[in-house]
């Protein structure tokens, strides 16, 4: 199993932009498809972006299209980030990092590893 650890929340302002990083320890992580999926207040936890190795086969939901891009990097393809850009003020939730292998996927039941979350909220 990938263990994951997320950083760079915190307050955004709206129209700002915030980077969220996450870093993954494991084998293989070649292999691993990175996701990032989030949880607004009182509402249930929905996908925002997953990427494979190489970012050609992201996915990204349609709230966030055009203005979040996921990237993965790292020496040993082991940190996914999560640019977010044109920050919305429904952009606030915490947001969690999760992995599976080897399929991308937007189904959450499909990722085996998360994150414990971070907080982003708008400060606006």
């Amino acid at each position: 199993q990938v263990q994951l650890v997320e950083s760079g929340g915190g307050l955004v302002q709206t129209g700002g932009s915030q980077t969220l990083s996450c870093t993954a320890s494991g084998r293989a992580m070649s292999s691993v498809v990175m996701a990032w999926f989030r949880q607004a207040p009182g509402k249930e936890r929905e996908f925002v972006a997953a990427s494979t190795l190489k970012a050609e086969s992201a996915l990204y939901s349609d709230s966030v299209k055009g203005r979040f891009t996921i990237s993965r990097d790292g020496a040993r393809n082991n940190k996914a980030y999560l640019q977010m850009n044109s920050l919305k003020p429904e952009d606030t939730a915490v947001y969690y990092c999760a992995a599976k292998r080897p399929f991308i996927s937007r189904i959450e039941a499909d990722y085996e590893s998360w994150g414990q979350g971070i907080q982003v909220t708008d400060s606006s």
